[in-house]
């Protein structure tokens, strides 16, 4: 087999005792999608005590080990694909553009369509490749389900200008979010090691494997206490992955509809906004400022949202 693949094993726990192999697999190794996993099944390289494993649906058992063999990433076949963005601003060099809750930032084996950078080959007739065109023009990441302004990089200058930045933690990231409970303080740092959790592979945590320093400030906006939420605004000074997620549910303070990272509608005193969160599909937080130095000129950059989504505005105006 080739000696770039990655071996990994995983043990299944009570949660996923009987469930379907590429289930178990795409919960416990999200980077992929299901469809992935079914395909690397059935090629051969997923085993049971050495023993090849064919069938997707093959069910597995509490306690059961199973060893997954990852190959070489394929080159995937990105294709242009128009679908409308919004363009907050453009020149020879950058774009600012607004990522809305539900897409993806870029493609991954099985999941090659519908994401962010399929619409920026589309929609650009310049644009840099230097990641490789599965990440054209990405210098940064948005969860899938977080909205937002990302930065794209059109030359490869500018490619290299701003990674340096986010390298050295100049990019100035603005959040807006609403939160469960009273904060009290109007101002304060999170700060907690981040890392892939110990209790479920698709989620990150501060009980984790490769703890990584992370850190978030904060100032509180509004307070709500009938309804039992805070606003706040939020400015990362690092960006770890599902950060502010993992922060605020780590000080007892979880997203509005957050439900990965312990939102329960329970925490909730009203009906309407018991029944906003039935509705509402994503949860409360969007990237709406960025500032960054030009790469080209030097100049401060600084571009914000006109307006904030409706999944969270709808949420802030009944508080």
């Amino acid at each position: 087999m080739d000696h770039k693949s990655e071996t990994l094993t995983f043990k299944v726990d009570n949660e996923y005792d009987k469930k379907r192999l590429d289930q178990f697999l795409s919960s416990v190794y999200p980077e992929y999608s299901r469809s992935y996993f079914q395909k690397l099944i059935r090629d051969g390289y997923v085993f049971d005590n050495s023993k090849e494993i064919k069938k997707p649906s093959y069910k597995v058992r509490e306690g059961q080990e199973i060893t997954l063999v990852v190959p070489p990433p394929e080159n995937l076949e990105i294709e242009p694909e128009n679908i409308p963005i919004d363009v907050l601003y453009e020149d020879e060099d950058i774009a600012v553009v607004y990522k809305p809750a539900g897409m993806v930032v870029h493609p991954s084996p099985g999941h090659t369509s519908g994401t962010l950078v399929n619409a920026l080959l589309y929609h650009f007739k310049n644009i840099s490749e230097y990641g490789g065109r599965e990440r054209a023009g990405i210098v940064h990441r948005l969860d899938k389900d977080t909205a937002g302004v990302m930065i794209i990089a059109k030359s490869e200058f500018a490619h290299k200008e701003l990674q340096k930045q986010f390298q050295e933690r100049t990019v100035d990231k603005r959040y807006i979010a609403v939160v469960t409970g009273m904060i009290q303080r109007n101002h304060g740092f999170i700060d907690l090691p981040i890392g892939r959790s110990i209790h479920n592979r698709k989620k990150m945590g501060t009980e984790a494997t490769n703890l990584r320093d992370a850190l978030t400030e904060y100032w509180v906006n509004k307070r709500s206490e009938s309804e039992n939420l805070t606003v706040v605004d939020i400015k990362l000074h690092t960006g770890r992955t599902h950060q502010i997620r993992v922060h605020f549910s780590a000080i007892g303070h979880p997203l509005f509809n957050d439900k990965v990272y312990g939102f329960k509608k329970s925490q909730l005193r009203s009906d309407r906004l018991k029944d906003l969160a039935d509705k509402v599909r994503y949860h409360a937080l969007v990237a709406y400022r960025i500032g960054f130095s030009h790469p080209r000129t030097g100049k401060k950059v600084e571009i914000s949202l006109n307006e904030l989504p409706e999944h969270i505005s709808s949420v802030i105006d009944l508080i």
